[in-house]
């Protein structure tokens, strides 16, 4: 499409007023927003003019966003939904090594069973765990860097920005090679963790790690029959087309929707609404980002972001306070409009590296950049764990995520 036909600067205003939606009203107006029909007025209000537009404009574009959208959605809703059936229970001696092998474990289930299955399977056990102990907040936040982030970072599953470049054509098995970097971040990640959680260790109280070894319980699995079905999930991801891989996942759904005990459920605090909020709110990130994305591929050459160093860091920093699956889409779109060697989807390798480790690992930085760290908080403190404030959670981040970003840009980018 030639640049002379491009849609107009103001058609991306949408997109912008969607996005400070979902960073804004959670802190500005949280009860009104805690409501799933309010979040679809909203996407509704801001999307059917976008839709009108496109409908007059490029209808096959609706449909190819559509294909994308439901195939996005469905993923997340099978992951949720087949997770949400597998319980783990028990009360282990909390010490050091026991709580970072909890969240060595959780970031590897992160990549493939998503962040946000891999934090609902685990944080409750790690909870119970930790009970008797009296310092657990910095679990709680080591756990939202490790597992409901970084850890997703090795396939498309683990986090929706990587799912939306599959579905753009970027092969299966090329997050593969964000191994190095999964390594770097979550070993340090853990390493620094173990060290903080044995400081904490020795501070608790004599009475409480009494009861801690008194009040032990073996780790037992419910529902264990849904991780079958995980594996058939992972396997029609990689290797079924559309529509069998969507039609997989859909069955696949059902059987763990049929088969697991409602108590389980019950029990894991399963509930239809997380994936319900998602649904409505990408309905509207899906339809207003399409001027957004299509003026970068056009337009991307004069916002002098080259180098995979700068498209890490603006990725990241947007990935921080804005959802991190349309910020992955826009700067892709930006590179593609570069024209620079075409590796992989129309970009080099090397930016498509920096632009999924930022929307991945820098949705870390506080508790909206990624859609499981609210969830870890509020689970974490319906358990009775004082958690930090918004900006006393970015006072960790800052503290400890942002020097070792800076040296994963010295290292890799």
């Amino acid at each position: 499409m030639p640049t002379e036909h491009a849609v107009p600067l103001y058609t991306v205003t949408p997109f912008v007023l969607m996005l400070l939606a979902i960073a804004v009203f959670p802190l500005w107006i949280p009860r009104w927003w805690e409501h799933n029909r309010n979040k679809l007025l909203v996407s509704a209000a801001l999307g059917l003019p976008v839709l009108a537009l496109y409908l007059v404009r490029q209808p096959s574009a609706l449909l190819h966003t559509a294909d994308e959208y439901f195939s996005f959605v469905l993923l997340l809703a099978a992951l949720y939904t087949i997770s949400g059936g597998v319980l783990l229970r028990g009360d282990l001696v909390a010490g050091p090594a026991t709580n970072t092998a909890f969240l060595a474990v959780g970031a590897t289930l992160a990549s493939l069973v998503g962040t946000t299955g891999a934090s609902m399977l685990v944080i409750r056990a790690l909870l119970q765990t930790n009970r008797e102990r009296t310092h657990i907040k910095h679990t709680v936040v080591f756990f939202i860097f490790v597992v409901s982030n970084i850890g997703g970072m090795l396939t498309p599953l683990g986090d929706p920005p990587l799912f939306l470049g599959y579905l753009q054509g970027v092969p299966f098995t090329w997050t593969f090679r964000l191994a190095p970097h999964w390594l770097l971040m979550n070993g340090l990640l853990l390493g620094l963790y173990a060290a903080w959680d044995a400081a904490m260790f020795a501070r608790e109280p004599t009475a409480a790690l009494l009861r801690d070894r008194r009040d032990t319980q073996p780790l037992t699995v419910d529902g264990a029959v849904n991780i079958v079905w995980l594996g058939g999930v992972v396997l029609a991801v990689a290797f079924l087309p559309a529509p069998l891989r969507e039609g997989a996942m859909i069955g696949l759904t059902a059987l763990s929707l049929w088969r697991t005990p409602r108590a389980i459920r019950t029990a894991s605090g399963f509930t239809a609404s997380p994936i319900i909020e998602v649904a409505v709110l990408f309905f509207g990130i899906f339809v207003t980002m399409m001027p957004a994305l299509e003026l970068l591929r056009l337009r991307g050459r004069e916002l002098g972001v080259h180098e995979p160093w700068q498209f890490f860091w603006a990725v990241g920093a947007l990935s921080s306070f804005l959802d991190n699956a349309p910020t992955y889409r826009a700067f892709l779109a930006l590179a593609q409009g570069l024209h620079l060697s075409s590796d992989v989807v129309g970009v080099p390798n090397a930016i498509l590296a920096a632009i999924s480790v930022g929307a991945v690992a820098m949705g870390a930085n506080t508790y909206i950049g990624n859609a499981p760290n609210f969830m870890v908080k509020a689970i974490a403190e319906e358990a009775g764990v004082k958690m930090p404030s918004f900006f006393g959670y970015m006072l960790y981040s800052g503290g400890i995520l942002i020097p070792l970003f800076v040296l994963v840009t010295l290292v890799f980018f």
